[in-house]
């Protein structure tokens, strides 16, 4: 992983508050962007992902977690591969499903449990870790990295009022 990296926390007090999360991450993403989802079970990862998916124009019901597919492919305005690590076993097999072929295309490369196989992502990986606050409550901590083509997605991190820059 890149060195340098900025640190944002959005909080989310409310489902809603996520909704705008994901939306603003559609938005702002460069293409080929991976962003690694990490948190417990019932964390929201998988809530962001189809809010990120909607705001892409995607058919949200059409988002579901892909524990046993492990990869989806969704198009709409943009184009994401959303993928789940919570059942590989290692890294090897993660990299068998060839998704090093995803990484840095045009589409958005999602990974829930990204934490499992965080040395096979790229080196300008988005993390985004899920702490539970409450029964609606969120508060994501975000690391992007210090590097232009993320610049759009740190001023509009910053600008959420939801937030605390690190």
């Amino acid at each position: 992983m890149n060195s340098q990296h900025r640190h944002f926390e959005w909080l989310a007090r409310q489902e809603s508050d996520t909704e705008r999360l994901g939306i603003l991450l559609a938005e702002a993403l460069p293409a080929g962007a991976t962003v690694s989802l990490c948190g417990t079970l019932g964390a929201g990862k998988t809530r962001l992902v189809q809010a990120l998916a909607e705001a892409c124009g995607i058919d949200r019901p059409a988002v579901v977690s892909p524990t046993f597919v492990l990869c989806q492919t969704h198009v709409g305005r943009r184009t994401i591969h959303h993928l789940d690590a919570y059942r590989i076993r290692d890294d090897d097999e993660f990299l068998e499903l060839g998704v090093s072929e995803l990484f840095g295309r045009d589409a958005l490369t999602i990974i829930e449990w990204g934490d499992r196989v965080a040395v096979c992502l790229p080196e300008d990986v988005v993390v985004v870790r899920i702490d539970v606050t409450g029964e609606t409550s969120r508060c994501f901590h975000i690391e992007i990295p210090d590097s232009s083509p993320y610049d759009a997605l740190a001023e509009r991190l910053a600008l959420g009022h939801s937030w605390k820059s690190g």
